[in-house]
């Protein structure tokens, strides 16, 4: 398993070193180790419009989005109050009135 950093520009994890520097083999991008470092302390959340999102957030639901496993949907419109923001695929914890406590992906929703 590589130890090597995801690019940063499209998140691929397939990076190699190339001397002093690291490369994406899927967007060509290049940076250095140690802007690599300093890029993975600062890890950013963007909702589906490029609003910076943090914990505590109230954001909008953009799309209906299927709740796995039950017959529920999460309808468009949708408010989600007080978020909290972690790490995955599905970036964001949250609690729906009327569903629970489910993860979101911050793509699918919209800061208020």
């Amino acid at each position: 398993m590589s130890t090597l950093p995801p690019c940063p520009k499209c998140n691929s994890e397939y990076t190699y070193e190339d001397g002093s520097q690291l490369v994406c083999p899927e967007c060509a991008h290049e940076w250095s180790v140690t802007e690599a470092e300093a890029a993975s302390d600062d890890v950013v959340k963007k909702d589906a419009v490029g609003n910076v999102l943090q914990d505590g957030d109230t954001v909008t639901v953009i799309k209906d989005l299927k709740v796995k496993g039950s017959s529920l949907v999460v309808k468009v419109g949708t408010k989600v109050k007080n978020i909290r923001l972690c790490e995955g695929d599905h970036d964001i914890d949250c609690k729906i009135d009327g569903i629970g406590a489910m993860k979101l992906k911050s793509e699918f929703v919209r800061k208020v």
